[in-house]
């Protein structure tokens, strides 16, 4: 059926309807799926509690040094592979009081210093704001904190060096700082030495109370190299000199004595370095604290201790335990908005019997006030009823009636205290644990109006895509396998199983509808395959299953061997000599691509950009994982020695952008034969060279094995409905090929700062992407190609018809997810996988659907045509 002039401007009228009720439906369900949590505002003060029991214990410190290594993951500090030597001394001799700090997902630095401060449960959202370097709106000015209460007792100042993220958080909080920003991956030397030159001059200053000092080198390395890089070692070792040369500070000058030392890791680290989800690597940062005092505790500890899968060294205890348990070694009342507990372990500090009693109590009645505030305060009173007690089984029955229990045996003079440390002391410990575990695991605040809204808007943009296909002509049954596709992705969304492993649900679509193109003439159509046809299908498999072996991915079994585990990484050479067959394959498309030109200047410009591009990602991966480098690529190094990564990258990029405009310039002005689908092929080869450059060392073969399922592709006589819907299962498939995952902690930093050297949101968002959708953008050029052959072939509204594919699946897949999210916003994993699977389905849609499909594909698309 052919499409009449009316039918196809409504046709375009529609799919831009859809594409833009697509983006604002999901800005619209993120805001009431992750809303800022309310806040009490203003400072906790000491009030008289239950019973009489006078004035607040004495503090036994009152200065706090306050050290973050960032990524401090529990096995750094306390396994027998740890460099910290000196630090586990302290813990064997009972200067030391080591635990495992649970950190809830997110484990990213914003919000994990929001829950040390604080004491309460961040909002998922400071994952986003995490990322903006110059976002203001998370700012805890405002709320109590640890910080704020140190600051009100005016007895010295706040100092802070190291992550700025610190400054954003707490501004015009600290009285002397110098901060250092996160995002820049690529060095960790100099990150830490910035900080480290204040120590010194601090110890010797006595004007202030609190010293803040953040660390991200350890952070960094595990970014670039993981928890098994070469330079984790000697990075721990230099951390453990720090601590030294603070500990030995304390204990030989007069004005540091009562000064308690806090090391500490805001998040782990998985098997990768990455961190953000909720993997036993990534949730159990160490946490010491140490003091010459604590020696009188007469604790005994082992240290170092055998490796623990886990991750669990020691006591276990929450995050947010730290802000109540500051407050009763500083001496300030409890933060408000605080979910901790006093960690007991610090308890046998106060012998008297009042002081525990009162610490305990005012630590309870702080987190009662949220309880009361969320649940009401019906049955928290001393008149509940006795058999609400005996039979009643709800939650806030039973710690009702715990509470009840407690007060009245608080005052009891009778109770020894003996007793009274044996009963009432872990009673009270209990009910505070319990009271957290109620209310950090309660739902959040969401804005059902604005979820259900969104919901409506997404599913108004699939109404929106349904009669477009009729529009174009096209026939009905041409949209079965994206139908299929659509209707099986969407009910998977709603299993937390199939949504961690969807790389699965890619693999084995792909690999079946691969083999449907390939194999269907044998049994729709009358022609034979070819020997060579065969063999054709054969490759493109095979390529597949590689492809589908490179990394292992997901959840479930992440740590299985593949082909870079098993083959790559423990043989650099064939490492490094397929990366070579990729540039050089890159070189000689590149060489025909620049063919217009006179003959002298494509070789030595095409030679100049491969080999740039080549030297930058040698010096990259050398300076990132020397050991999977070998001798003969180190050797190739050494004629380039003396350039930063700095220069190499803006080198290579600069020589990317002059290809890339001239090849724009003569497919516009049809100078040289460098135009049409030949310009076409030859900015998709410049734009694989850039992602090689934004890829890992590892990923870079994966790149010819995508050429060799791109020829197979071409070789298909697809219509543009099956060209659109294989390029789609190709861009899924490959993402996750690549590394990826539903998972924050995937999400690949490591070429995010390629050759810029300040932040900039732009930039790094971009050069993070690319980093990270290699693969999936990579199938964005090659699309271009093959629908550049169709429109010559004779196919009319090519393009239209593939950006309806795209959009018709984009606006199923989208409200599936929220659905998925809103009926399972009280599940057990809400935060650890549905909240993240959001988070990429936002960058599914803008950065890979909105802006490089639709736009991007379409400007490229649209500049070969002209």
């Amino acid at each position: 059926m052919q499409p009449n002039r009316e039918g196809l401007r409504l046709a375009t009228v529609l799919l831009t309807a859809a594409n833009i009720v697509i983006p604002i439906a999901i800005l619209t369900f993120a805001k009431g799926f992750f809303p800022y949590k309310p806040s009490l505002p203003g400072l906790s003060k000491y009030e008289d509690v239950e019973l009489g029991l006078g004035p607040p214990p004495d503090a036994p410190f009152d200065r706090l040094i306050f050290m973050v290594v960032d990524a401090l993951r529990s096995d750094f500090v306390f396994s027998e592979e740890s460099g910290f030597e000196f630090t586990q001394s302290l813990i064997r001799n009972g200067n030391a009081i080591p635990f495992t700090a649970h950190a809830t997902s997110p484990t990213v630095t914003m919000p994990r210093i929001k829950a040390i401060t604080t004491g309460s449960i961040p909002s998922f959202l400071d994952v986003i704001l995490n990322i903006n370097e110059g976002d203001e709106s998370s700012s805890l000015a405002s709320q109590d904190t640890w910080l704020a209460q140190m600051k009100a007792k005016a007895t010295g100042k706040l100092v802070m060096h190291g992550d700025d993220t610190w400054l954003k958080l707490f501004p015009d909080t600290f009285d002397r700082a110098d901060g250092t920003s996160s995002f820049f991956v690529a060095d960790f030397t100099e990150v830490d030495n910035n900080v480290t030159r204040h120590i010194t001059p601090e110890l010797n200053n006595e004007d202030w109370n609190t010293l803040v000092l953040h660390y991200l080198g350890l952070d960094h390395i595990g970014h670039k190299g993981g928890p098994r890089s070469p330079y984790m070692l000697p990075k721990q070792r230099e951390m453990d000199h720090v601590v030294k040369e603070i500990y030995s500070a304390i204990e030989s000058q007069p004005a540091l004595q009562s000064t308690v030392l806090v090391v500490c890791g805001d998040h782990g680290m998985n098997d990768a370095g990455n961190h953000g989800a909720s993997s036993p690597g990534e949730t159990s940062p160490a946490l010491v604290f140490m003091s010459p005092k604590f020696k009188a505790l007469q604790n005994s500890y082992t240290a170092p201790m055998p490796y623990e899968e886990d991750f669990s060294y020691y006591n276990v205890v929450e995050q947010s335990d730290l802000a109540p348990t500051l407050g009763a070694l500083l001496g300030f009342p409890v933060p408000r908005n605080n979910l901790g507990a006093l960690i007991p372990d610090f308890l046998p500090f106060w012998p008297s019997r009042r002081d525990k009693t009162q610490l305990l109590l005012r630590n309870a009645r702080q987190i009662l006030g949220i309880v009361e505030a969320t649940y009401g305060d019906k049955l928290f009173t001393s008149s509940l009823p006795d058999e609400i007690c005996v039979h009643g089984k709800s939650a806030m029955g039973v710690l009702a009636c715990e509470w009840k229990k407690i007060l009245e045996t608080a005052g009891d003079e009778v109770t020894s205290d003996r007793e009274f440390d044996a009963e009432w002391v872990p009673r009270t410990v209990a009910w505070l644990r319990e009271a957290q575990g109620i209310m950090s695991s309660m739902a959040s605040n969401y804005d059902m109006q604005k979820l259900k809204l969104g919901q409506s808007m997404s599913v108004g943009a699939i109404g929106l895509t349904l009669g477009v296909p009729y529009l174009l002509g096209d026939e009905p049954r041409s949209y079965i396998p994206l139908s299929l596709i659509r209707g099986l992705y969407s009910i998977m969304m709603f299993a937390s199983s199939y949504v961690e492993e969807e790389h699965h649900f890619w693999y084995w679509f792909t690999t079946a509808w691969l083999a449907y193109i390939g194999f269907r003439r044998l049994y729709f159509g009358s022609a034979r395959l070819s020997a060579g046809e065969i063999v054709s299908i054969i490759v493109g498999l095979l390529a597949m299953r590689l492809l589908r072996s490179w990394n292992q991915t997901g959840q479930k079994f992440a740590g299985d061997p593949d082909i870079v585990k098993i083959f790559l990484k423990p043989s650099p050479t064939l490492l490094w000599t397929l990366i070579l067959v990729t540039y050089f394959w890159i070189y000689r498309e590149l060489l025909r691509g620049f063919s217009g030109l006179p003959t002298p200047i494509n070789i030595t410009g095409t030679t100049t950009i491969v080999l740039a591009a080549l030297s930058f990602k040698l010096a990259f991966t050398y300076e990132e994982s020397p050991e999977i480098v070998p001798g003969f690529a180190q050797t190739l190094l050494k004629f380039t020695a003396g350039a930063s990564l700095l220069n190499r990258a803006r080198a290579v990029f600069f020589g990317l952008a002059v290809g890339a405009t001239w090849v724009i310039f003569s497919m516009v002005t049809k100078l040289g034969r460098s135009n049409k689908a030949t310009g076409s092929a030859t900015l998709h080869h410049l734009f694989t060279l850039f992602a090689m450059a934004q890829s890992r060392a590892t990923n870079v073969p994966l790149f010819l094995i995508l050429d060799v399922i791109f020829k197979f592709i071409s070789s298909q006589p697809l219509t543009p409905e099956e060209l659109s819907t294989t390029t789609l299962l190709l861009q899924f498939a490959t993402f996750f090929a690549f590394g990826g995952t539903n998972s924050i902690s995937s999400v690949d930093l490591s070429s995010a700062y390629n050759g810029i050297s300040d932040f900039n949101v732009v930039a790094v968002g971009i050069l993070t992407f690319v980093g990270n959708w290699a693969g999936a953008v990579y199938w964005t050029f090659a699309t271009n190609t093959l629908l550049l052959r169709k429109t010559k072939a004779g196919a009319d509204l090519v393009f239209s018809r593939h950006v309806t594919v795209l959009t018709m699946f984009t606006a199923a897949s989208v409200g599936a997810i929220m659905v998925a999210c809103t009926v399972m916003r009280t599940h057990l994993f809400i935060w650890t996988v549905f909240s993240p699977k959001y988070l990429y389905c936002m960058a599914w849609t803008f950065g890979q659907h909105l802006v490089v499909n639709v736009g991007l594909g379409g400007l490229l698309y649209w500049l070969c045509l002209l």
